[in-house]
């Protein structure tokens, strides 16, 4: 009898596992119905979400709502975007919740901050997710970034900076608008302030037009051209320095005046090399990523569209109409860039953590 349960255990074991064993051939043979489809099925009817790190008004939202009105014409099946600002924590909020909730099978992407590379790279708090493994899908600007004050702070060149009383620059809580002050401050061994608690760069403009602050550390050139033009040509705001590879002419001449690039700041190898890799987040620009592990016909089909889509001339006439520059960079160089960005040498990630390791 003891013998007879026995095999019978054992038969009911053995059949459990054939059981499983059926299953797993059968989901290799025949995937499932999402991901079985061609991405021109996939998309037909279909409602994308497409998420901003920020809110609304800001560049990123700008780049992205822009994007939304052009690009479903030129993914397979012509699926309709809706676009939810998830601003929080200097876009870590949206890139994490991207790489760890959102469906991974092509129905959502984000715009995430320029710096979640190197944000990854340098160990900054909150983050969640590796840059690399994002789906990087295409960036419609390489832009520089510039630290701005306000005309009343009296400052117009870099010796004002380095003899400057404390500026107070808002922050939205990571990015650019934090490690740029925090970079100043290290190198000029100065105590400029990171006032935190903004939800964008546009709210922190409101903030310098009532006086509560008047420093931005890091915003895009492009955008502060778009929606603050008429503050430059009055003088109101400055451009004070540049963040990039490379000098952008453009800016100086608005200024009316050299604007320096941040290595200037620099007086080592060391740290200017540090400096370079915190201004690398300029070709980044306004990045376009999907999850990881979406099929990958459906990111080949994404990153085919914004091709398109860059080159569409109404997509054409539509930026220019909204003074919007675009200067793209496909999905697979970005995403080279970002993964070289988020594993630099150590030697170099040490100094720039050094750099934006807080207020001196």
């Amino acid at each position: 009898m003891q013998l007879s349960c026995r095999s019978a255990f054992a038969d009911r074991r053995m059949g459990k596992m054939l059981f499983i064993f059926a299953l797993s051939v059968a989901a290799a043979l025949f995937p499932s119905a999402s991901q079985a489809q061609d991405p021109a099925n996939f998309y037909r009817g279909r409602t994308m979400q497409l998420v901003v790190a920020f809110g609304s008004g800001g560049g990123y939202d700008l780049y992205a709502r822009l994007l939304a009105r052009f690009i479903t014409r030129h993914i397979p099946g012509s699926p309709t975007i809706v676009v939810q600002n998830m601003p929080g924590a200097g876009g870590r909020v949206a890139a994490n919740w991207l790489y760890t909730v959102a469906p991974r099978d092509g129905s959502v992407f984000g715009t995430i901050d320029q710096s979640a590379a190197l944000d990854q790279a340098m160990k900054m708090p909150g983050v969640q997710f590796d840059a690399a493994n994002f789906n990087w899908i295409g960036n419609p600007i390489v832009d520089n970034l510039v630290t701005i004050v306000a005309a009343d702070s009296g400052l117009r060149t870099l010796d004002d900076l380095k003899k400057a009383k404390p500026l107070f620059c808002g922050d939205v809580g990571g990015g650019p608008t934090t490690t740029f002050p925090q970079t100043i401050n290290r190198l000029l061994k100065a105590d400029h302030k990171i006032v935190a608690g903004y939800q964008s760069v546009a709210a922190i403009h409101l903030a310098m037009e009532r006086g509560e602050v008047n420093c931005i550390g890091g915003t895009t050139w492009s955008s502060l051209k778009v929606q603050r033009g008429q503050q430059l040509k009055e003088g109101k705001i400055l451009p004070l320095l540049q963040w990039g590879l490379e000098a952008d002419e453009d800016i100086s001449k608005a200024a009316g005046r050299p604007v320096p690039l941040s290595q200037e700041l620099a007086e080592t190898e060391a740290d200017r090399n540090a400096v370079r890799f915190i201004s690398s987040t300029a070709a980044i620009g306004r990045p376009f990523v999907a999850p990881p592990n979406v099929p990958a016909d459906r990111i080949e089909a994404l990153r085919e569209a914004f091709e398109r889509m860059i080159k569409d001339p109404e997509f054409i006439a539509a930026a220019a109409q909204a003074q919007m520059a675009i200067h793209p960079l496909s999905g697979r160089e970005l995403q080279k860039l970002v993964a070289e960005t988020a594993r630099a040498p150590e030697d170099i990630v040490k100094r720039a953590m050094t750099l934006v390791g807080g207020a001196h």
